[in-house]
């Protein structure tokens, strides 16, 4: 359980938090979500303890231990399986004292305890959970200096996940997640047994994997029950009744108020108006509703319509190195309208195919056939970093249109989505959602007939997220995308292509269809299975429908454990106050041992709260399991 109390926390003397008050129970699933800037980081450093609050206090169990990703990635030449198996700091210390343990009756204790820590399936569930973020088997044995920042980052993630802290906290996890690990940590969240917080500005992460939402807005801290559409439409309600009350209340307010203006000096009516200007001081105001406006993005249209294909490939091959190909047998068509999302884990090559789309990268062999006059927009997030850091948006801008007056610089930047007040800040100082828009606009400013967007979403919340959904919908042109916000590619994507194996082909299947084809394949790694055809999710054969319906059924097993292990707390509680009722069923037990009748009646009400638990723990698990089995 977590408990803040009249909490204050102020940063660089801005008040982030006001008097704020929360109370989790243990076991709870919540997304913690509030516009970038709020404060939502800050409020885990104060979790934490990293910390202090300005006032109040907050309350969570004794010796109760905590967990979140460690800001730095590990980058020694330990394996990243040995990484994330140190990080069982208990583990770790009963198998260096059972090295050098000399007492019998202690060496006894190690070993139970490591028993009851699950030790021997240690490196499975390890191994596992890296298999989950992208790394086979082979990868795992590697050490993480070999691997780039971004890969450190899921091992940072791996081991604080293979840890199991009792409150896990996870900001923005999925940053540095694909799609498919996204919806691996998906998965993952919402199986977790213990209470976790999360920070995420995926729609689809906080509507599959939490069971409420805590709001940060306006320094204040309100719990919902549900998920994000869910907290999204009763916020709206609860919006729109505030709205009507406070214009009823201002009407009220303005009939007192004329009463008291009419009749205050007229005798008759004045202990009337005196009592009215009372009431009056004594009204207390309804808060008026205040929604931060979130500016929306704009995509110039290209000057020319270019006819279909804009871009054919025949037989290509791409890659890096002469005669190692990263993508081979491309036969692809764009058309003008053509709205296309890229499928596959990274490093299959979906930037490789970015890149070769936009002319970044040529061909090794085939042909490629562009329309004339075709103009491409390329925005990538490694791009931020080519903003002129001591350079404001306004002199980015300028760079474009050098004959331009002030006013029009000033108006195209507006477009961006870029407030005034910010316009003259350096690219240095700008959040990374503000750089982002910056950049977006930036390429995008010529009005491309290609719009290629390679994981745009990451530094946006999930309001800019609906704006840039609401500009890709109105743009007339063709999109290519690579993200791992499923809720914008469902919004906005028409055709899904998958990169998977060296080779780029059409998935016929939807987004659904494609979590259960990532889920398998997470299950025939941890198997040590090859992983399943592409066609999966699209037209099967008997024989591969056997086969997936197969491993789903094998991935049920553990749900299937934990349906078990519900229903036979349910009998044993149902045991134990059919027991306790017939105790209390005996008159003589009133008259000889009151205060027994008395423990009796307390011990049936505890039993009877935990049954009830246990009984709607047994229904969300066959409710889940049914979903699933539905699937097969």
């Amino acid at each position: 359980m977590l408990i803040l109390n009249d909490i204050s926390v102020r940063m660089a003397g801005r008040l982030l938090i006001d008097h704020a008050n929360l109370n989790l129970p243990s076991g709870t699933k919540a997304g913690l979500v509030g516009r970038n800037g709020a404060g939502k980081s800050t409020l885990f450093k104060v979790i934490t303890g990293e910390m202090p609050a300005e006032t109040g206090d907050f309350f969570l169990p004794k010796n109760i231990r905590i967990g979140q990703v460690a800001q730095e990635a590990p980058g020694t030449e330990d394996s990243l399986i040995e990484i994330v198996l140190a990080a069982d700091l208990e583990r770790t210390a009963l198998l260096v004292e059972a090295e050098t343990a000399t007492d019998p009756n202690r060496i006894a204790e190690i070993h139970i305890r490591l028993v009851d820590i699950d030790a021997h399936s240690a490196e499975a569930r390890a191994g596992a959970i890296l298999s989950g973020l992208g790394f086979d088997s082979e990868a795992q044995k590697r050490p993480a200096s070999s691997f780039s920042g971004g890969w450190r980052m899921r091992v940072a993630l791996a081991a604080v996940l293979f840890a199991e802290p009792d409150l896990l906290l996870l900001d923005e996890p999925t940053n540095y997640l694909d799609l498919e690990g996204t919806l691996w940590l998906e998965d993952y969240v919402r199986r977790y047994p213990h209470t976790v917080i999360l920070i995420s500005h995926d729609r689809d992460l906080l509507n599959s994997a939490v069971n409420s939402i805590v709001h940060l807005d306006q320094t204040k801290l309100t719990l919902w029950q549900g998920n994000y559409d869910q907290f999204e439409r009763l916020r709206s309600e609860a919006l729109e009744l505030q709205q009507k009350q406070r214009t009823k209340q201002e009407a009220h307010r303005k009939h007192m108020e004329a009463f008291v203006e009419r009749f205050r000096a007229k005798a008759s009516k004045a202990k009337q108006a005196q009592s009215r200007l009372k009431a009056l001081q004594k009204l207390k105001p309804i808060s008026s509703i205040i929604e931060d406006h979130v500016a929306p993005f704009h995509f110039p249209e290209p000057e020319k319509v270019v006819a279909s294909p804009i871009i054919a490939i025949e037989s290509g091959e791409v890659g890096y190195t002469p005669g190692k190909p990263v993508l081979k047998h491309l036969n692809l068509r764009i058309d003008a309208d053509d709205r296309i999302a890229l499928l596959g884990s990274n490093g299959n090559g979906k930037s490789t195919l970015a890149k070769l789309i936009s002319g970044r990268l040529g061909l090794q062999a085939g042909k490629i056939t562009v329309a004339p006059n075709l103009k491409i927009s390329f925005f990538a997030q490694h791009q931020l970093d080519d903003l002129v850091p001591d350079d404001n948006a306004i002199e980015h801008v300028r760079k474009l249109m050098p004959e331009a007056p002030e006013s029009k610089v000033r108006a195209r930047v507006s477009q961006m989505g870029l407030a005034t007040v910010k316009m003259n800040t350096a690219a240095k100082d700008l959040s990374g959602g503000e750089k982002a828009r910056l950049l977006m606009g930036l390429s995008t400013f010529q009005g491309p007939n290609l719009l290629i967007l390679d994981e745009p979403t990451n530094h946006l919340d999930i309001d800019s997220r609906e704006a840039l959904m609401h500009a890709l919908n109105d743009f007339d042109g063709a999109v290519i995308l690579i993200a791992h916000d499923r809720h914008l590619i469902e919004a906005t994507m028409d055709r899904l292509w998958l990169v998977r194996d060296g080779v780029v082909a059409p998935y016929d299947g939807d987004l659904d269809a494609y979590r259960s084809l990532v889920l398998a394949d997470a299950k025939a790694e941890r198997s040590g299975n090859s992983k399943i055809s592409v066609d999966e999710g699209q037209k099967l054969s008997k024989s591969d429908q056997r086969k997936l319906s197969a491993q789903k059924r094998e991935a049920m097993k553990p749900l299937q454990k934990k349906i078990q292990e519900a229903d036979a707390m349910v009998q044993r509680f149902q045991k134990k106050i059919e027991t306790l009722q017939d105790q209390l069923a005996d008159p003589i037990i009133y008259s000889r041992e009151p205060a027994r009748a008395t423990q009796i009646g307390k011990e049936i009400g505890y039993a009877k709260s935990s049954l009830a638990r246990a009984e709607e723990e047994w229904l969300t698990l066959s409710t889940e399991y049914e979903a699933a089995m539905a699937d097969l």
